[in-house]
């Protein structure tokens, strides 16, 4: 069997279908932040745990899940609240875990934005490790997200996608989380620019290390915002997905401005502080 960690604040919305969705396992366990709201109730309703933690980050709260959350089987599932396992997902899922050839396994996942799945501007498939022996695998923080804390050889990779369903508490919710995402991101982009650019990633390495090399390669880059638009929109096609797919790259576009921007006036502050110590 395979356990369920969910990470949740003010989730009423979602934390209901997302258990629906793992139903089937007799393990699941709610990390909540301080939800306000109803979360906490329906979730014990249909039958989770639940354990309170204050939010530090993503990747602390998943560890925090995995060693003390009393977890009761070896293999574990990281979601989201508004994150929903399909039933092709599941018996994937299943398998890998009873084949236990790996640490740790990435999972796919489909961007879900006005009522259609987002399969160009959403740059499907995109990875996440989210899936992974209980003993094994730990988290790292990156910028706003976590990364799993395993070798390459060690890592998996799932066909089967999660649905994820980012703008279901609407476009006011998104934008200001992603508000709160983009000073993370601002704080990265600063340390890696005295960091030089693994050039071996982006020609030999995985698609999830290519992925990672050409994010830093991209914080060097001027008019961001605006090469975002055109990556998402042009390039890879959102065009084809219609009004949703150019208002998600619109919505994209207009958070590298907030990195950007955000980015130059950390800089400022420090030249500032560097100034006034002199």
């Amino acid at each position: 069997m395979i356990s369920v960690l969910i990470l949740t604040l003010n989730e009423e919305v979602n934390i209901g279908d997302c258990l629906d969705s793992v139903g089937w396992t007799d393990d699941v366990l709610v990390l909540d932040s301080g939800s306000e709201d109803r979360t906490v109730e329906i979730a014990e309703a249909k039958g989770a745990r639940v354990m309170h933690r204050p939010f530090d980050n993503f990747a602390s709260q998943r560890n925090y899940g995995l060693q003390e959350g009393g977890l009761e089987h070896d293999w574990v599932l990281h979601l989201d609240a508004d994150e929903r396992v399909t039933p092709e997902l599941r018996s994937e899922l299943e398998r890998e875990a009873r084949r236990d050839a790996r640490g740790a396994y990435r999972v796919p996942s489909k961007l879900m934005f006005q009522g259609r799945w987002l399969k160009h501007a959403g740059m499907y498939p995109t990875y996440q490790i989210r899936f992974g022996r209980r003993d094994a695998l730990t988290f790292t923080q990156v910028g706003h997200g976590q990364r799993g804390a395993l070798s390459a050889e060690r890592v998996g990779t799932l066909d089967e996608p999660l649905l994820h369903y980012a703008f279901s508490k609407g476009i006011a919710d998104w934008v200001e989380r992603h508000n709160r995402y983009s000073t993370d991101e601002a704080v990265h982009a600063l340390e890696a620019e005295g960091q030089s650019i693994d050039w071996s990633a982006l020609f030999r390495g995985d698609a999830q290390a290519r992925r990672r090399a050409l994010k830093d390669l991209s914080y060097q880059l001027p008019f961001r915002p605006l090469l975002r638009f055109f990556y998402v929109y042009l390039w890879r096609m959102g065009v084809l997905d219609g009004r949703p797919g150019f208002d998600y790259a619109v919505l994209l576009s207009f958070y590298e401005y907030l990195i950007g921007l955000k980015r130059r006036e950390q800089k400022r502050r420090g030249n500032t502080q560097d100034s006034d110590g002199a």
